[in-house]
């Protein structure tokens, strides 16, 4: 009796189907949670803890397991000024339809914003993404800062930890995204300010070749430059990467604030607290760095010179992208015309006079609103307009600007004289669950959201983002995305990109 017993047993065990939720990865097996019309796996070790030796080393495979692994919760977020971060962050999060099966979905992977020092994968919910769109996403975590940016000299990977970090984990992807569903020779890497300054980084690092087959750069052109006090009052003139001399310069500075100096300079930093060392995280904000096995030049060099993966490319930003720094300002201290005719002097000389009169505040409803149009235009817009032409010379790109003026507001900076409009980082909401943020859409920015979901992924399945009765979108245009008003817009003269053309001639 016993043995029939076992041999039904084994027999039922054998015919059983297997669990869903449970998915192998190359390091080990991991359980996730099914949610209505999509499963997630979150917190997926795709690196060993950077932790103590390996602070400051390229990432390494993590050790594997044998059990089960708990993927029901987010891993924590890269060390940062918010609370529940740490070191040992290296995490990522695989969203995918129900029925994904064995499918072969379009994949996307994630690079999140956060200036290279704030945010992570897990903030980033992309049910709606999966669900509506098909397709399977990866948000990852990546090292921030201080831990992901900070060089010396003869340290090996200086400058570039958080890039590593990208790369293991579309490497990852490559070796792993089958057993999801997902397709590893369909993916689409995407990001949004800092992770669209990556995503654009990765279009041209060589290391990056045959990782990913599609890009979308969202508020995030490698063109992107900021003069001085353009993108905060006082502060030195900024692109989004630094040479390998700047980054080895201003981390052996900040060795020698720690008193870390001779011989162990490196492991007497590797010694300190990981709290001791977020004072200078700051400092290492636009440090993603070139001149490196990674990025061998400038990525906006490689970009005129057509040093890039031949990948199609969806790119552009927000109407008015200063408007949530400015806001900011405007909050500590008031734009008065004074100040705004003192931050036209020092941020552009000579040329000030001819600023102010493209650019009167009468012609605005505030001088702080002038000046987030004046920093908008030339940083942001007009940047984003030649890296775009600069790209489509040997790619296809489709170009946008979102420009709903009533999105939720996820910066939290709501100042009278500076309306937020479709401001930085406002498009994000249309597209993920942002903290339940999304549930205040409107009806006609439910439309959009679910158009500009159609848009990107047909854009991830086919290099095209026309399809499925949406409004055309031709590569020679930009095509403005706000409620109930998808059109192509005369993107260059609104932004005064020939006037900010002619001051740099």
């Amino acid at each position: 009796m016993h043995l029939l017993l076992a041999i039904v047993t084994g027999l039922l065990t054998l015919v059983a189907p297997a669990d869903p939720l449970v998915v192998r990865t190359d390091s080990g097996p991991v359980r996730g949670l099914e949610s209505g019309p999509t499963r997630t796996f979150s917190g997926i070790r795709f690196a060993a803890p950077p932790v103590g030796e390996d602070r400051w080393k390229p990432p390494r495979p993590p050790e594997p397991w044998k059990d089960v692994a708990d993927a029901t919760k987010p891993g924590p977020a890269c060390t940062q000024y918010l609370p529940g971060s740490a070191e040992d962050c290296l995490f990522l999060n695989v969203t995918v339809p129900r029925d994904a099966g064995s499918r072969r979905l379009p994949v996307l992977v994630w690079l999140h914003g956060g200036g290279y020092t704030m945010d992570a994968g897990s903030l980033y919910g992309a049910q709606r993404l999966a669900d509506q769109g098909d397709v399977v996403v990866v948000t990852t975590n990546y090292r921030l800062g201080v831990f992901g940016y900070f060089g010396l000299p003869g340290l090996a990977g200086s400058g570039d930890f958080g890039l590593m970090d990208q790369l293991s984990a579309l490497r990852w992807t490559q070796r792993n995204i089958s057993a999801f569903g997902g397709d590893p020779r369909n993916v689409t890497l995407a990001g949004q300010s800092a992770g669209g300054m990556s995503t654009c980084a990765l279009l041209t690092s060589p290391a990056a070749a045959g990782l990913f087959h599609k890009a979308a750069i969202m508020s995030g052109s490698c063109l992107l430059n900021w003069p001085p006090g353009g993108l905060i009052p006082n502060q030195p003139a900024q692109t989004p990467y630094s040479p390998l001399a700047k980054t080895e310069a201003d981390g052996a500075a900040m060795a020698a604030s720690h008193g870390c100096e001779g011989p162990d300079m490196l492991g007497c930093l590797r010694r300190l607290p990981a709290a001791d060392l977020l004072k200078d995280h700051q400092s290492f904000a636009n440090h993603l760095t070139y001149h490196t096995p990674l990025l061998p030049s400038d990525p906006a060099k490689a970009l005129r010179q057509g040093a890039f993966h031949r990948v199609p490319v969806i790119s552009g930003g927000t109407h008015d992208e200063m408007r949530a720094f400015i806001a900011g300002v405007e909050k500590l201290k008031p734009i008065t015309e004074e100040r705004y005719q003192e931050f036209l002097r020092k941020t552009f000389g000579e040329h000030a006079d001819e600023v102010a009169a493209k650019y009167p505040s009468r012609d605005h409803l505030s001088p702080a609103l002038a000046w987030a149009t004046v920093t908008t235009d030339r940083s942001w817009a007009c940047p984003t307009a030649d890296g775009n032409r600069l790209l489509s010379r040997r790619t296809s790109v489709h170009a946008y600007e979102f420009d709903d003026k009533n999105a939720p507001n996820v910066n939290g900076n709501d100042v009278p004289t500076v309306p937020h409009g479709a401001a930085h980082a406002l498009d994000l909401v249309s597209l993920f669950e942002l903290s339940g943020v999304e549930k205040s859409l409107d009806e006609a920015q439910k439309r959009l959201s679910a158009q500009m979901i159609a848009y990107w992924t047909t854009f991830m399945r086919t290099g095209d983002p026309n399809g499925h009765g949406s409004p055309r979108w031709d590569s020679d245009v930009v095509l403005s995305l706000a409620p109930d008003a998808i059109r192509p817009v005369a993107h260059d003269a609104d932004h005064r990109c020939g006037f900010w053309a002619g001051l740099r001639s």
